[in-house]
């Protein structure tokens, strides 16, 4: 029996992008998947230059995650996703996935899963009428020091927790980049 890697798509994760290469460096760490398609930003050109920097097939590359929904559906099983990943900004999550889902895919997300319970719930049952995988990541859970903390509680070395203050600072989002325009920042820090 013949192998082959997984084939996976990435809606989000374009030049100027921060969680994107993240996931497709975690996609290749054991070799087990490709990322052979996208609609990598909401801006059609940056798409499509995107797809070029990751050296995508410019036919699997979109202007749209609602095109690559089209296209990749329609594709023969010997060609299709096995599954995409979502790397949007938070408030895309949703509709996002359940276009993918509707559409007949395995879906990764990143977090949030939604902006609100009632889309949670929505997306619950989107899964539960598919059948397709639906997996929400939580990268940081595979940091070395997440895995080094979590040992040190569940061994009991540091004796009952009372208290737990954790810090994740953004060195680039320490002046206002959201007043410059910068696309991270604006989307970031909008409450």
């Amino acid at each position: 029996m013949i192998l082959r890697k997984l084939r996976f798509g990435m809606i989000g994760g374009g030049r100027g992008a921060f969680i994107g290469a993240v996931h497709r460096l975690a996609a290749a760490m054991d070799g087990k998947a490709e990322l052979v398609a996208g609609a990598l930003s909401s801006d059609a050109t940056r798409s499509r230059a995107s797809g070029g920097d990751l050296l995508l097939d410019p036919a699997r590359v979109y202007g749209s995650y609602r095109e690559m929904a089209r296209a990749e559906a329609a594709k023969p099983p010997a060609q299709r996703l096995d599954f995409v990943v979502i790397v949007t900004p938070n408030y895309q999550h949703f509709p996002v996935a359940r276009l993918f889902l509707e559409s007949g895919f395995n879906v990764v997300c990143d977090k949030p899963l939604a902006l609100s319970l009632a889309e949670a719930k929505r997306l619950r049952a989107i899964v539960r009428r598919t059948r397709k995988v639906f997996v929400l990541t939580h990268n940081y859970t595979g940091n070395v020091m997440v895995k080094q903390a979590r040992a040190l509680v569940r061994s009991g070395r540091l004796g009952p927790i009372r208290k737990v203050v954790v810090e994740y600072p953004q060195g680039w989002l320490s002046t206002k980049l959201e007043d410059t325009g910068q696309k991270q920042a604006v989307w970031r820090a909008d409450p």
